[in-house]
């Protein structure tokens, strides 16, 4: 019954976390096309932005946490390659996690370089992600 509930509780921070994965870019593509002189807009933005990002964190840990549980507690996916494979994924996604933490700083300091065409890209990166990540879990390749 453990089992069941540590992986309940993992899907559901994985999807939360993926939520704040998937606004983020979204608030990041609105701060690349404001103008300048819309400081209101601009620090409305950087506010909705930071909280998210803060947000984000915990649920990051928790998703990792349970997921570790599952992998090392359970067994779940041992000496598999297709878990192998996830956990490349989850590093890319910590990148992720960290690149946009970092775009938030660059925006604060009103660095940005980059254009909103860029940052749509830029927001299809998890959902890319979550896809392989679905696939390997449900799918079990290389089992």
């Amino acid at each position: 019954m453990t089992y069941l509930w540590v992986k309940t509780f993992h899907i559901v921070f994985v999807t939360s976390w993926f939520a704040g994965l998937f606004y983020l870019p979204r608030i990041f593509v609105n701060l690349a096309m404001i103008d300048a002189d819309a400081t209101a807009e601009r620090e409305r933005l950087l506010l909705m932005a930071g909280k998210l990002y803060r947000f984000m964190r915990p649920l990051m840990w928790l998703a990792l946490g349970l997921g570790f549980w599952l992998w090392l507690g359970f067994g779940v996916g041992a000496g598999s390659l297709w878990m192998h494979l996830k956990l490349i994924l989850i590093l890319v996604l910590l990148a992720y996690h960290i690149a946009c933490g970092r775009i938030l700083q660059n925006f604060r300091q009103q660095q940005n370089k980059r254009s909103h065409v860029w940052f749509r890209w830029f927001n299809e990166v998890p959902v890319l992600v979550l896809l392989a990540v679905v696939a390997l879990v449900v799918i079990k390749p290389f089992s």
